[in-house]
């Protein structure tokens, strides 16, 4: 009984899960539906900070794997992230090691990449990316990739976890 309880407790982080698809599938299917595919939409403050363009992506993040044949892409970004994202969640409730933190992290990097998988599942075109901000030369971009709401929330939670994941352990560690 007891494990039930602590598998009943480790649920509403998945309201983030749920929230961050429900948002990202909303955004990309009005982006779909108003503006043409390669188009620009809108220069959001007026100085060329953030604008919005609407493209697709049939590869992963910065167009990883463009040039594959079409026969290996399913297998690398639909069946390949489906086996990552079952592994997660299996590990999420398996695991007590997880912060209450951690958990609300695992489940915005889990929303995120659900939403970019039912695009590589749903949407023939690609993945709906619409995001694109002004890196000003840094790292030699004019412009950061395109992207959109699932993969802010992977990064964003990704990052936040491993902030966290460095932080305990950090305090874990003998002094020196």
């Amino acid at each position: 009984m007891e494990q039930k309880n602590s598998a009943v407790k480790k649920l509403p982080p998945f309201l983030l899960t749920a929230a961050v698809i429900f948002f990202d599938q909303w955004v990309k299917s009005f982006i779909a539906a108003n503006w043409p595919q390669n188009s620009f939409i809108k220069d959001l403050f007026g100085n060329r900070f953030i604008e919005f363009y609407h493209v697709r992506n049939k590869a992963i993040a910065f167009s990883i794997g463009h040039n594959l044949p079409d026969m290996i892409r399913p297998a690398l970004f639909i069946i390949l992230p489906i086996g990552v994202l079952i592994f997660l969640v299996a590990y999420y409730f398996r695991s007590d090691e997880f912060s209450p933190l951690q958990r609300w992290c695992v489940a915005g990097i889990l929303g995120g990449g659900a939403g970019n998988l039912i695009d590589r599942i749903f949407r023939p075109d690609g993945v709906v990316d619409f995001i694109s901000v002004n890196f000003y030369g840094f790292l030699g971009f004019s412009r950061f990739p395109t992207f959109n709401i699932a993969d802010s929330s992977v990064v964003i939670f990704g990052l936040l976890l491993l902030y966290t994941i460095f932080r305990s352990r950090k305090k874990d560690a003998p002094p020196q």
